[in-house]
């Protein structure tokens, strides 16, 4: 039995717009975010894909552009899991830092790495914000890309897997860092390759697995 996973990003929030590291911070989405929630339902809709389960995390980014696909798709009666496992890397004190200023205050290079490296963590905050999503000191006061796909996978292999395994359509809306995760273990991406992918806010990209569970290559979706 074949199945498809699709991940999408979510759409443009308040910080793409302004240039600002987000992490855990709740950003909305903008009105062009929203927008291209709308375009990523109407490419799957024109696909006739039918999922059986969402996935995505716990901020409404996320949340907001995974209603509105399903909206388009007039599947909004489906399940939808959310998983702060899903939430985008954990930038600690970056959090909120517009990235031109980050370049003026840490250097260049340092930017870099903390954006594209897989292993290098950005300054830590002192001390995670109190907040009820995250009970028992869940939230981290800063991640690399590497300890955000540790805290990531364990849902992909006892949450998502077992479903595609059985023939399921998956759909998981999320953040760049976590999707970048993600598709790198997917992909056996090397460590130091993992630097040059990049992922779109509001782009599809869909997966196709077979009976033995081999994955097919990676797959841009776009209008008809």
């Amino acid at each position: 039995m074949v199945a498809q996973l699709v991940l999408v990003r979510h759409g443009e929030s308040t910080a793409n717009r302004d240039n600002e590291f987000t992490g855990w911070t709740d950003a909305p989405l903008t009105l062009k975010g929203r927008q291209q929630a709308k375009s990523v339902g109407a490419i799957l809709a024109q696909r006739q894909l039918l999922f059986d389960m969402v996935h995505t995390s716990y901020l409404q980014r996320a949340i907001t552009t995974a209603n509105i696909i399903l909206l388009e798709m007039n599947q909004s009666w489906l399940p939808i899991s959310k998983t702060w496992r899903l939430n985008e890397r954990h930038y600690g004190a970056l959090r909120g830092l517009n990235k031109d200023m980050a370049r003026t205050k840490y250097g260049v290079e340092a930017v870099a790495l903390w954006r594209r490296s897989y292993t290098e963590v950005p300054p830590l905050l002192e001390k995670s914000l109190s907040d009820r999503r995250y009970p028992n000191h869940i939230e981290p006061l800063g991640e690399s890309l590497k300890m955000a796909s540790q805290r990531m996978l364990p849902y992909w292999l006892e949450v998502v897997a077992p479903e595609l395994r059985a023939g399921h359509n998956q759909l998981i809306v999320a953040h760049g860092s976590t999707l970048r995760a993600l598709i790198k273990y997917l992909e056996k991406i090397g460590d130091n390759d993992i630097d040059g992918l990049e992922i779109g806010n509001g782009e599809p990209i869909s997966y196709t697995f077979d009976d033995q569970f081999h994955m097919s290559e990676r797959q841009y979706l776009e209008s008809n």
